[in-house]
This record gives C-alpha cells, sequence and structure tokens, in this order.
C-alpha cells in the first residue's frame, strides 16, 4: 500500500520488479566489493625492489604513428632516463604523415641522452594491426643488442627519470617476465574528468590487479602503455607473431607470456603520466568503441549479457531511487540509495587517485551508461564491417583478445 491507497495489481508488480532488481544490484555490488579481488583499491603500486648487482641491458621500443602532437613532451622523457645499464631507444615510424620520425631525431639532437633509433616497418601484411607490425620490427632492430629486457611504451607516455631503473628492480626483485604500469591518463576536460577515471575503473573490474599478480591464476593483463618484457619470455611466448591481430594488443601479450608460464604484474603509475588530450566527448568515444566490441570476442551473446549486467549494476541503483519515490515504494528507495552508496564509495578511490573532486562519484551510473552505448555503437561499426578505426587504418574484422573468457 502507497501513502495514496492501494495499488492497483498492475502497479502493484512493477513496484515489485523495481524492488527485486534494487535488491539484485545490491547483492551484485557486495559481491563486487568483496570478491572481485578488490579491485576499487587504488594501493597496486610498484611492488618492493632492491637494485640488481648487475643492471641489464634494455631496449625501448616505441611504436608512433601520425604523434608529432605529443612527441615532445614524451620522447625526451625516454631519452633521459637515468639508467645504471646500457639502455637505448628504438622509435618506430609506422607510417606518418606528419613528421614524426623527422621530428624523433631533432629531439634526440637537441636532448642528448639514450642512443636512438628510428626506423620504419613499411605497410602491415594481412592479420597484422599496425601497432603490432611496429613493436615486431622495433623488437627485431632491438634483438641485434641482446637486451635482457624490452621496454614497450606508447609515443604518449611521459617517464619520469628514475622509470625504467625503478621498473627493472621490480622485474628482477619480484621474478617477473611482465612488469606493466597503468600510466596515469590526462584528466582535464569537462568530457575527461566523467569518462577518464571510470575508464581504469571499468578496466581494473575486468582485471583486478591483485589477481594478475598473484601465481596460479588465469587473470592476465597489461597496460600497453608501459610494459617491462623479458626478452627470453617474448620468445617463449612468440610475442608478437602469436597476437599479430589482437586489437587489445596488452592484454592478449599478457595472456600469451603467462599462458607459457611467465610471471605477470600490473598496477598503478606514480610517475609515468601519458600527454594524450581527448577534450571532446568524440574523441573519448572513439578510443573506447574501437576495441570494446573485440573485448567481448565479437559475441552477439556476450553483448546482450554485458548490456543487461551494465543496467542491473549500474543504472538500476539510481531508476530504483526516483521510481521508488515516484510511486511510494520505500523499500525500492532504500535499496537503490545503498546499491548506489556502495557503487560510489568503490569510485571515490580512483577518483582521488586521478585527482579528481569527490562529487563525481554519484555521476558514475551516468558515465555507465555513455560506456554502454560505445559498447553498442562498436558492435554496430563491426556488424557494418567497419570494424576498429585508428589513426586512418579500418580493421574490417579483428581478431580478438585469445581465450577472453
Amino acid at each position: 500500500m502507497s501513502r495514496f491507497g492501494p495499488l492497483p495489481w498492475g502497479r502493484l508488480r512493477q513496484v515489485s520488479a523495481i524492488v527485486w532488481s534494487a535488491a539484485g544490484s545490491l547483492a551484485a555490488w557486495w559481491w563486487l566489493l568483496f570478491c572481485q579481488g578488490f579491485f576499487w583499491r587504488t594501493d597496486v603500486r610498484l611492488p618492493p625492489s632492491r637494485d640488481p648487482g648487475t643492471w641489464p641491458s634494455v631496449c625501448v621500443v616505441v611504436p608512433a604513428r601520425d604523434e608529432a602532437a605529443v612527441l615532445p613532451a614524451s620522447l625526451p622523457s625516454l631519452l633521459a632516463q637515468d639508467y645504471p645499464g646500457r639502455a637505448e631507444v628504438f622509435l618506430v615510424d609506422d607510417g606518418s604523415t606528419d613528421g614524426t620520425g623527422e621530428l624523433a631525431r631533432e629531439l634526440a639532437d637537441r636532448h642528448g641522452g639514450l642512443p636512438l633509433t628510428v626506423g620504419s616497418p613499411g605497410e602491415p601484411p594481412a592479420g597484422w594491426t599496425g601497432k603490432l607490425w611496429a613493436v615486431r620490427h622495433g623488437m627485431g632492430l632491438a634483438r641485434a643488442r641482446d637486451p635482457e629486457y624490452l621496454l614497450l611504451t606508447d609515443a604518449d607516455i611521459a617517464h619520469a627519470p628514475d622509470s625504467l631503473r625503478r621498473l627493472v628492480a621490480a622485474a628482477r626483485t619480484g621474478g617477473f617476465d611482465i612488469v606493466s604500469q597503468m600510466a596515469r591518463l590526462r584528466v582535464a576536460s569537462l568530457w575527461e574528468r566523467l569518462v577518464v577515471p571510470a575508464f581504469v575503473y571499468f578496466f581494473a573490474q575486468l582485471y583486478p590487479f591483485r589477481r594478475i599478480g598473484r601465481e596460479g591464476t588465469r587473470t592476465a593483463a597489461a597496460a600497453g602503455g608501459c610494459v617491462l618484457l623479458r626478452a627470453e619470455a617474448a620468445e617463449r611466448a612468440r610475442v608478437p607473431d602469436a597476437i599479430r591481430g589482437a586489437v587489445i594488443d596488452d592484454v592478449a601479450l599478457a595472456r600469451a607470456v603467462k599462458r607459457s608460464g611467465g610471471r605477470v604484474w600490473l598496477g598503478l603509475a606514480d610517475r609515468v603520466d601519458s600527454v594524450r588530450p581527448y577534450p571532446r566527448l568524440r574523441d573519448l568515444w572513439r578510443m573506447v568503441s574501437r576495441s570494446a566490441y573485440a573485448q567481448l570476442r565479437h559475441s552477439p551473446v556476450l553483448l546482450a549479457g554485458t548490456v543487461a549486467g551494465l543496467v542491473l549494476v549500474y543504472l538500476v541503483p539510481p531508476v530504483a531511487v526516483v521510481a521508488g519515490a515516484v510511486t511510494g515504494s520505500g523499500a525500492a528507495v532504500v535499496l537503490g540509495a545503498a546499491a548506489w552508496l556502495v557503487m560510489s564509495g568503490t569510485y571515490v578511490p580512483m577518483l582521488r587517485y586521478c585527482r579528481q573532486p569527490l562529487w563525481l562519484a554519484p555521476l558514475l551510473p551516468f558515465t555507465a551508461f555513455l560506456y554502454l552505448l560505445m559498447t553498442v555503437d562498436s558492435a554496430v561499426q563491426h556488424r557494418r564491417g567497419r570494424g576498429a578505426a585508428w589513426k586512418g587504418r579500418t580493421y574490417a574484422r579483428p581478431d580478438a583478445v585469445p581465450d577472453e573468457g
């Protein structure tokens, strides 16, 4: 009964559906809170390490396509690495039309530091994504130096002077074949504030960092902007040839290495930053939608399940609060508000990590709705034969990450 009198049977059924949906959402949030690897915590940083007696040699491989706008803010930070061992940088100019390769040489002449080699692989053959073809070329150039480690890093990533030293020390101390850091993404515009922290939050929810570093688990992922990879592990896993068509190449790389017996660690970065701006919603939309359906292995069933899950977990709580207030259902209001509160609470640590105001936390349902639309749009584009598009290349039917389930 509402405060306006008895509810008709049809309306009572609607209220019951809202209450049960809100209860299901709250139950899902309690499970996520305690049983999904504490994904919401942001204290997974580089593990404790000690300097090795002898510093191993490292080759840095930077695939770059039309990156002249960001290279002045990123490449000098690599060249200026304070690394006690032998290290050099290989920038692979992947068919750029904006003078990326020439600019890289100019920056190296101007700033000095680590030796820089600029190479070009030509257009990728069928079955290869452009980035992985460029990485393959860079690894081939590096092979002549016989490095113990490879640092795979994107052209928009700026590293603190001690970044390489700390990565190698962590890998050596922990016995890891991959040490990867999720670069701190740029958050400046309104849309970046709404979308970017949630990007890292959702990624951690899919791939809880604590599980990745734990031996005996199948969970594996890396962040493509900063991946220190042991060269022997790359050969054993046949990387990058084994993952040559993967659009989500960082996760595919980590899976291949872990499947071949390697150890993987992934955490959040303190001193590794992305300098690439995404000022407009259109820019962020393109970034997410280009690979969202590949993440679901191009499966309509997984797409439907993902949409249903996003609705239940993120959209039901605010809808239940509003619907409960309108219908006079206190149970719907209480259950929806409780789920919304837990949701917002799990988002607060990520907002703090991204140095964003905490009032953004209750807006997570709106951001989740945007991601839902981006995912559906990714599937629509795939069905139209457009596939993943990036930097002027379109992959009609990109391979999904192997064995993603």
